[in-house]
C-alpha cells in the first residue's frame, strides 16, 4: 500500500506515518531525506531519531529517493519516507536544474512497482498566501505538483492537522 500523509509544520504528520509503520507489523526502514545543515535542523533531527524505535533500520538519502525506493522495498518491509517537501527543496537548490525533473519523474514511474508498505510524508504549503520571491513561488508550486501526482497513485491520503487525522482517499483510520 502506497499512503501519503500531508499536514503542516507540527502537525503531527510524521508521528502519525510513524504510528502507521508500527502498526503494519512489518520490518520498518525509515528513509531520511533532511540535511542538518545548521544547529536548529539538526535539533529537529535529534527529535525525531530520539521518537523513533531502535529496531527500525535508517537510509539517509537527499536526492536519489527513487533508488533508494527500488532497492529497499519488499513485500516485507515498510519503507516510510520523511519527508518529500524536504528532497524537494534539496532538488531544487542544486545547480543542474534538470535534475529535479528527472528524480520526480523517476520517483513516480518507480511506485507502480514497489512491493510492501511505502508512507510518504510531506509538509502541505499550497493552503497559505502566495509567497513573495520567485524560488519559493516554484517551491510551492513544484510541491502542490508533486502532491497531486502522489495522491492520484497511493491509495490512502491523510491531512493531518493538530494531530489529528482526516482520510481524503481511501480507507479510514
Amino acid at each position: 500500500m502506497l499512503q501519503l500523509i500531508l499536514g503542516g509544520a507540527r502537525s503531527g504528520k510524521s508521528r502519525l506515518a510513524e504510528k502507521l509503520a508500527t502498526d503494519s507489523a512489518l520490518a520498518v526502514t525509515y528513509i531520511a531525506t533532511s540535511q542538518p545543515l545548521d544547529g536548529e535542523m539538526s535539533e529537529r533531527v535529534a527529535h525525531h531519531r530520539a521518537r523513533r524505535p531502535v529496531e527500525w533500520a535508517l537510509i539517509e538519502e537527499p536526492l536519489e529517493l527513487a533508488r533508494i525506493l527500488r532497492e529497499n522495498a519488499s513485500a516485507e518491509r515498510c519503507l516510510l519516507v520523511d519527508c518529500l517537501t524536504l528532497w524537494l527543496t534539496n532538488l531544487l537548490m542544486l545547480e543542474d536544474a534538470t535534475r529535479l525533473p528527472a528524480e520526480r519523474e523517476a520517483l513516480l514511474d518507480c511506485l507502480a512497482s514497489l512491493p510492501g508498505e511505502i508512507i510518504f510524508v510531506s509538509n502541505e504549503t499550497g493552503m497559505g498566501v502566495v509567497p513573495l520571491g520567485e524560488l519559493t513561488r516554484r517551491y510551492v508550486d513544484e510541491a502542490g505538483w508533486l502532491h497531486q501526482a502522489l495522491a492520484e497513485r497511493c491509495q490512502r491520503v491523510v491531512l493531518t492537522v493538530a494531530g489529528l487525522p482526516l482520510t481524503l482517499k481511501g480507507p479510514a483510520l
